[in-house]
């Protein structure tokens, strides 16, 4: 049955899935994760990933994020086939086309906020004041411009998760890519990383999340729902909440 798009008619395709397969060989069992999904997503969409455990999402996103290749069919990232590139192409893709962020932050412990930033930068050939200047911009984009010489230690969940977000900006990736983002956060902050997306999404990057939960999928323009490896649902968002309108209704949390 052909699944209905959100997609805005005319608006090009940053990432593009044609006729996906995915498997895995166990022994003599073939586990099938993905049954021919095909999708796009336009440039400056903000698509939220949803499912069952089991279910292909992860399968997806690890396709999307260049962590790994359909059995069959295609992937192409800005109109590049990205399916059969080798280990170094798929690698220089992840450093400067994909931004990523994880639901465990995934911050060196020992490291400042700001150096955390600069990591990814240094498997560019940007120089050093460069370097430096992207990843300033970066935690200023997020509000942290304060926080620039604290340890993961000295801040809250929220704050970690900024950083992490200003980590997968500094290379300016045409796609950001986010598993869980909000899983490890209270209602609140979880709402503050909701308008940290918002907002870059309303500044033009391309946003992908995959989430289990409904209330923060509604944050996106578009819903995409697995079972059983393929696309069962996929739809726009009606009466989309805006987290910057809905933080000034929201109770301050108590220390």
């Amino acid at each position: 049955m052909a699944i209905p798009t959100a997609r805005v008619d005319g608006a090009a395709a940053v990432l593009s899935v044609l006729d996906v397969h995915k498997y895995y060989s166990l022994g003599e069992t073939r586990v099938h994760a993905l049954r021919g999904v095909s999708l796009d997503v336009e440039r400056g969409g903000f698509v939220a990933v949803m499912g069952a455990s089991g279910s292909g999402k992860s399968t997806l996103m690890n396709i999307l994020g260049c962590l790994d290749r359909p059995s069959s069919g295609q992937y192409l990232l800005d109109g590049t086939d990205v399916s059969q590139l080798d280990k170094r192409a798929l690698a220089a893709i992840r450093n400067h086309r994909l931004g990523f962020v994880f639901q465990g932050f995934n911050l060196l412990a020992r490291t400042t906020a700001l150096e955390n930033i600069l990591l990814p930068t240094l498997y560019t050939k940007i120089d050093a004041p460069e370097r430096a200047r992207r990843a300033a911009a970066a935690l200023s984009l997020v509000g942290l411009e304060n926080r620039a010489d604290h340890f993961p230690s000295q801040m809250s969940g929220g704050q970690q998760q900024r950083v992490a977000i200003a980590r997968a900006l500094v290379n300016q990736p045409a796609v950001l890519l986010a598993d869980e983002p909000t899983g490890n956060l209270d209602s609140r902050t979880s709402v503050e990383i909701m308008q940290v997306f918002q907002e870059l999404n309303d500044g033009g990057l391309t946003v992908v999340m995959v989430t289990h939960e409904p209330d923060i999928a509604q944050f996106a323009k578009r819903t995409i729902v697995f079972r059983d490896g393929r696309i069962r649902t996929d739809t726009p968002v009606e009466d989309r909440p805006r987290a910057r309108a809905m933080l000034a209704t929201m109770p301050a949390l108590d220390d």
